[in-house]
This record gives C-alpha cells, sequence and structure tokens, in this order.
C-alpha cells in the first residue's frame, strides 16, 4: 500500500472509531474544589473546558476564577467512569445524568 492509501485508511478508521462517554471532574489543587460533568465524548470534553477557561469564556465562574487565581498547572482534569460501549442510544442521556449525578453526591462536586 501506499501512504495515500494508508493515510486514507487511518482517517477512515479515526472517522469509524466511538469516542468514549462517561463522567468526568475538573478539579483545583490549590483549593480543592471539585466540578463534575458528563460527556458523550470524554476526549474532547477536556479541550473544550480548557479552551473557554484559557480564553475567559468558562460559565462556571467559580472554575474560572480558580483557574484565573491559580493558574492552569493548579487545574486537573480526571475521567471518573466510562460507559460500556454497549449502550444504546437511546439509553446515554439517562445514564450520563445518573453518572454526573452520582459523582456530585460522591465527591460533594459541583455540577458542570
Amino acid at each position: 500500500m501506499d501512504s495515500k492509501a494508508d493515510r486514507k485508511e487511518a482517517i477512515r478508521k479515526y472517522k469509524e472509531r466511538k469516542a468514549p462517554l462517561g463522567a468526568f471532574a475538573i478539579s483545583c489543587t490549590a483549593t480543592g474544589e471539585v466540578w463534575v460533568g458528563s460527556s458523550r465524548n470524554l476526549e474532547a470534553i477536556r479541550n473544550r473546558h480548557w479552551f473557554a477557561l484559557r480564553n475567559g469564556l468558562c460559565t462556571e465562574k467559580p472554575l474560572q476564577e480558580a483557574w484565573n487565581t491559580h493558574g492552569e498547572e493548579k487545574i486537573q482534569y480526571e475521567i471518573l467512569e466510562k460507559l460500556d460501549d454497549d449502550v444504546s442510544e437511546f439509553e446515554v442521556a439517562d445514564l450520563l445524568k445518573e453518572k454526573r449525578r452520582g459523582w456530585i453526591a460522591k465527591l460533594g462536586a459541583r455540577p458542570l
């Protein structure tokens, strides 16, 4: 196979992959504050939040304040739980909400 065919195959595989679903936390190590959310794409949600924080666009004001005060190095992203790949599309939204609520309660976190 030539490199053009290899590239096309790699692109095809990338597009067909399933993004991991689940719950995540963003925490400030300086203050101990924790925010919990859920997402249909745990790989992309971190980038979305970091982009918003870097540009002062985060709608969760206490998180933006923690970022501004303590800096990026004190803010951490963690995947708390991934949903199984075999979850039906009809169940995803309810399961994500359930996981988010459960982790908020368990960690005493704020919702995202």
